[in-house]
């Protein structure tokens, strides 16, 4: 199966952040190059980058971008543009919990160098933190895949709502991790995909993602999600989340708890797959 790099870094501390273009899947794949905190800042505000764990990780990476032209100037004007840069940042996506997640941990990086090394070093210590938010959401993407196998057998039919998969995070997904996952250990899946309007994720990523793994994947409108079940063509149900409370009620796209009344009527498994990050 064909892997999706969302997001990727290219260089060292003067390198530049690449991401794809989501907002012209599927008739057009490109890679955007941010080379400038301006430029991720548009891409999550308009929705090029798209997913809580993917925004977080390309906000860190906004970071580095922002403070690289005073990575060689004095201490106090390094913070100012930092807590400058993490500012701008923070109004890109308002409601993503993720975001300031990633921003406070970016900032609590370099307050533990402050006084002690070097604006450059410090700068240094930005990406590095910022590259490990990266690879802890490609780890735990991978350790959703592996968990949320299991509930699945081979031969049946996955209805999944909105995208989340690898266009949303680091690598695998949360909520389609555990289809790549199951497919891998040679498990024949059919994914239903509710098209999710009003901005049609379903339709424009998730078949997209499905298609490019050689996954069978149906398109359904949101309203078809009740009699797909109806006619046993589902037997589990599996989103991704935007929040977590603490008694385990979810939050996520608008139109998650239709499927999920039209699931527990049927008495199909319903499933939330998503990163520790996103309990609150």
């Amino acid at each position: 199966m064909t892997a999706i790099e969302t997001i990727r870094w290219v260089g060292d501390l003067e390198g530049r952040l690449e991401l794809i273009d989501q907002t012209l899947l599927p008739t057009e794949f490109r890679m955007i190059e941010c080379r400038d905190v301006g430029t991720v800042h548009e891409a999550i505000k308009t929705l090029r980058v798209r997913g809580a764990p993917a925004i977080g990780i390309a906000a860190a990476y906004g970071v580095c971008l922002g403070v690289q032209p005073l990575v060689n100037g004095d201490e106090g004007r390094f913070f100012a543009r930092l807590e400058e840069v993490v500012g701008y940042l923070a109004g890109s996506r308002p409601t993503a919990v993720n975001l300031f997640w990633a921003l406070e941990r970016m900032k609590r990086a370099a307050a533990a160098c402050r006084g002690r090394k070097s604006p450059r070093e410090i700068a240094g210590a930005l990406l590095a933190e910022a590259i490990a938010i990266h690879e802890e959401d490609r780890r735990i993407c991978r350790a959703i895949g592996r968990q949320g196998a299991e509930l699945l057998s081979d031969g049946q039919g996955v209805l999944t709502h909105c995208n989340a998969g690898g266009l949303a995070t680091a690598d695998y997904g949360t909520a389609l991790a555990v289809v790549f996952a199951a497919v891998e250990r040679g498990k024949r899946i059919h994914v239903y995909a509710d098209e999710t309007r009003p901005l049609l994720q379903g339709a424009r990523l998730t078949t997209w993602e499905l298609q490019q793994r050689g996954i069978p994947v149906t398109l359904i409108c949101d309203s078809m999600a009740a009699q797909v079940m109806r006619e046993g063509r589902v037997q589990a149900t599996i989103t991704g989340a935007d929040r977590i409370a603490a008694n385990g009620d979810t939050a996520n796209k608008i139109g998650t708890y239709g499927v999920a009344l039209a699931a527990a009527a049927h008495k199909i498994p319903f499933y939330i797959a998503a990163p520790q990050s996103s309990f609150d």
